[in-house]
């Protein structure tokens, strides 16, 4: 099948995503791919197809529809593609949201587990990075992070290590004291959450600077380098990467 322009066809399973950069393109591909889906014998439900149009401006593409075969697709603000929410303002907020709800509501399922005497402190660790974090990492490579969304991701991971790690009995009086951020820290030595988005992040810019050109993909760079300490805790890839990319 054949569609105007570069990679604007994203297919996953039955779940087809077509991208343009305006409405006549879209409606071109769109009519390029339900005639091919007629030829097998396949058909597009126009009841389960949506249209989005993402943009600064609100009120782009308000008055223009996309209609092919007497039918008439449903213009939405967000959708579900692959698991991860789309907005018409690409907003990262609402995905880091959803993403929260998941990984509060595994939590709340194995709490119980984390909690218990009988498994040891580097099992429930397991059972976090494993079963919980995975929920709301999901699609991390691409989020662009403010100081709100990592304080977030910072309250909801100590929320978790607070129940693993539990109170702690002081040596001199005997009583039961919660534990501070700082000390907690100290006993889980792997990656804080905030640190593996960004290392994940870095990587995924690395796979993408190495698409090459003749992919759709340019140089391109993230940031001043100058300001060392926003990048501090990248660790060695990361810097590597960034490396890598500036010289291209």
């Amino acid at each position: 099948m054949k569609v105007n322009g570069t990679h604007q066809l994203l297919a996953y399973a039955d779940d087809v995503n077509i991208v343009g950069g305006s409405i006549h393109i879209l409606k071109e591909n769109a009519e390029a791919l339900v005639a091919a889906t007629k030829q097998t014998g396949l058909e597009v439900k126009a009841e389960k197809t949506k249209c989005m149009v993402m943009s600064r401006d609100q009120n782009a593409g308000r008055n223009h529809s996309v209609r092919i075969d007497n039918s008439t697709f449903e213009r939405v603000e967000e959708f579900k593609y692959v698991g991860t929410t789309l907005t018409n303002q690409n907003s990262i907020p609402e995905e880091i949201k959803s993403r929260l709800r998941l990984g509060n509501a595994c939590y709340n399922s194995v709490q119980n587990l984390l909690s218990s005497r009988l498994l040891s402190k580097n099992l429930k660790i397991n059972i976090y990075r494993t079963i919980i974090l995975p929920f709301v990492l999901y699609g991390c490579d691409t989020w662009s992070l403010t100081l709100r969304e990592e304080r977030k991701l910072r309250v909801f991971e100590n929320m978790v290590l607070r129940r693993i790690f539990g109170p702690r009995r002081d040596e001199v009086t005997g009583e039961w004291k919660r534990l501070h951020n700082v000390e907690r820290n100290d006993l889980y030595s792997t990656p804080k959450i905030v640190r593996v988005i960004k290392s994940r992040r870095m990587r995924w810019a690395g796979h993408v600077v190495r698409m090459g050109k003749e992919m759709g993909c340019i140089g391109s760079w993230w940031g001043n380098r100058r300001e060392r300490e926003r990048w501090g805790d990248l660790g060695v890839d990361g810097w590597i990467i960034l490396g890598w990319i500036s010289r291209r």
